[in-house]
């Protein structure tokens, strides 16, 4: 269980894609990892796009990032949600500062964008959102997974695989 000592925020939000957020946690669950599920309430059931259930451990106003090794912003609208909260910013940009895992996938990149951690970065999302990575300053490949340092960017639940084996090694050698 290599994660087994490693502890990784997920944000979640209404609207998530249900297989950017659920496949992530499942799999770090698997190898070890404790994967808090972090949301705007604690305690509260945040809805898919496709109506899976998630419901969140704790809120991002209580948590302290340096309790955590990772975090993980999945895609769907939530982003669009999430990227509104100055918490959740700050939290993405501390982990940036201390050069701790970021996983974003999809939609994701919003959160990335509005935290202002792309300048001069590697990345990939959804297709759709690439004028907005570039414009943040990005280097947008059309790749399945991109690794730039401690950031590990997808573009769509067909990339789960590769994107959470990179987020794993990623995190696995911190």
């Amino acid at each position: 269980m290599r994660l087994s000592d490693k502890k990784v925020i997920a944000f979640v939000s209404d609207d998530f894609e249900d297989l950017e957020l659920w496949y992530p946690v499942l799999r770090l669950r698997e190898e070890g990892a404790i994967v808090h599920l972090v949301g705007e309430k604690a305690n509260h059931e945040y809805i898919g796009k496709y109506g899976v259930p998630a419901v969140s451990d704790t809120d991002f106003y209580s948590i302290q990032a340096d309790d955590y090794d990772a975090v993980l912003v999945p895609g769907g609208w939530a982003p669009d949600k999430l990227r509104r909260y100055p918490e959740v910013l700050d939290i993405v940009r501390t982990f940036d500062a201390k050069a701790k895992p970021i996983g974003q996938i999809c939609h994701a990149g919003w959160v990335l964008i509005s935290a202002g951690i792309l300048k001069g970065r590697q990345v990939t999302s959804t297709p759709g959102i690439k004028d907005d990575m570039t414009n943040a300053g990005a280097d947008w490949f059309d790749e399945a997974v991109v690794t730039d340092g401690h950031l590990i960017s997808s573009r769509r639940p067909p990339d789960l695989p590769p994107y959470v084996k990179a987020f794993a090694d990623v995190l696995a050698a911190k």
